[in-house]
């Protein structure tokens, strides 16, 4: 009697003396199961079942191998595949929608990476001279009331020692040697040398704090003189920076005066964020607070204003970090995307309540602006620079490019 096995993914094929049967796994298409077919069939199936698997080996008693021919595979039927393709399609579906959901904040498509460059080089050149100005205005304010009570002690001191040169003039041909000789007796003239030099000291002292007092006043308005040069000096470069990003806007299509938004969110007083130095400038930061949101990182100023602004009421959802280099903050971790719609994160136009939220969103980050450092702020085709204002910002051309669906944010 001889033997055969063909084995396949779902087939085991049994050949034995007079029989032939075929056995298919749970869940197998029942419609196609024959349990046995008589012995004159079994050879017929043979090129079939090779069309199902690999080249077979034929084993018999003796275990000598015979190669079994291989006919071609067959291609599935069209009904087949197209169900296939179905389930496919919705397992994909699915899986993408139990995936979680870590969007990153909308692309700025219209501001260009020089834009973006510009618009940072000159904000945080602008706002250091800011702090450095500010810092000589109240170094010159100490000087001015060093300078006022020094004046005030150089008119006392004056009037002292125009007092001595009066009594010198008045005692004009009276000398300090002549007194001394007339006062007859031993203890006399002693009495009257020592008076003699506590009045020398005593117009001394008053001359020497005079011209010391003259000094200091001298030191206080040259320091005064020093620090409104440099003031100037700041000055100046404050509106350099001013004009590079006015030029920025400007070749973007931007750049023009507005009135800008004022709203109730700008009555709420955030806290300060951290990491200033000691003349109240911002220093730099790393990125070290992790954003859930984007599975990125952020600096902690950024994160404090984000915070701040949750604080306020702003609790819409908020993206910060994005891995895309485009000459901006995103890539950096220092800027936000506030979206001012409760229902999806960055979709359409704002109207309404939606448009009244970024209005205040906006308003409370200008409001703060000191407190939280921040370099600009983008809302509704209009840009907020610490240098100049509101003015328009050109967008084109969907609503995250316009910034009219989420409130930008860039922190030094």
């Amino acid at each position: 009697m001889r033997l055969a096995l063909w084995v396949t993914a779902d087939v085991l094929l049994v050949v034995g003396a007079g029989f032939r049967c075929r056995f298919r796994p749970a869940g197998a298409d029942r419609r196609r199961t024959r349990r046995c077919r008589s012995p004159r069939r079994v050879w017929d199936s043979v090129p079939v079942m090779a069309a199902r698997t690999a080249p077979l080996v034929l084993l018999s008693r003796d275990a000598r191998p015979q190669a079994v021919p291989v006919a071609p595979i067959r291609e599935p039927r069209p009904a087949l595949r197209l169900v296939v393709g179905v389930v496919v399609a919705l397992v994909a579906v699915l899986v993408g929608l139990a995936a979680p959901a870590a969007a990153d904040p909308p692309s700025d498509g219209s501001g260009s990476t020089d834009l973006r460059s510009q618009l940072e080089q000159a904000q945080r050149a602008w706002l250091d001279a800011k702090t450095a100005l500010d810092a000589s205005v109240a170094r010159q304010q100490q000087l001015n009331d060093t300078l006022a009570t020094v004046q005030a002690q150089l008119a006392v001191e004056s009037v002292a020692v125009g007092k001595v040169a009066r009594e010198q003039y008045m005692a004009a041909g009276f000398t300090a040697v002549r007194g001394i000789v007339a006062s007859g007796s031993a203890t006399d003239l002693l009495d009257a040398m020592s008076l003699s030099d506590a009045v020398v000291t005593r117009q001394t002292n008053l001359i020497e704090a005079l011209l010391d007092t003259q000094r200091q006043a001298k030191a206080a308005q040259d320091g005064i003189a020093q620090e409104v040069a440099t003031q100037n000096e700041l000055l100046a470069e404050m509106d350099t920076r001013k004009q590079q990003a006015q030029q920025a806007l400007w070749a973007a299509g931007g750049g023009q005066p507005t009135a800008g938004f004022s709203a109730a969110g700008s009555a709420v007083v955030a806290d300060y964020g951290p990491d200033r130095n000691t003349n109240g400038g911002w220093v730099s930061e790393s990125t070290s607070v992790y954003e859930p949101a984007t599975g990125g990182y952020i600096t902690p100023r950024l994160a404090n204003a984000r915070d701040q602004a949750i604080k306020a009421g702003f609790t819409n959802y908020v993206a910060c970090y994005r891995s895309t280099e485009d000459g901006g903050e995103h890539p950096r971790g220092r800027a936000c995307d506030f979206a001012v719609s409760d229902s999806c994160h960055y979709c359409g136009t704002a109207v309404d309540t939606e448009k009244d939220y970024g209005t205040n969103l906006a308003a409370f980050f200008v409001f703060n602006a000191d407190r939280l450092g921040v370099l600009y702020v983008i809302w509704f085709r209009q840009i907020w620079l610490p240098s100049s204002g509101w003015s328009s910002y050109f967008g084109c051309c969907d609503p995250s490019s316009m910034h009219t669906n989420h409130v930008h944010l860039s922190v030094y």
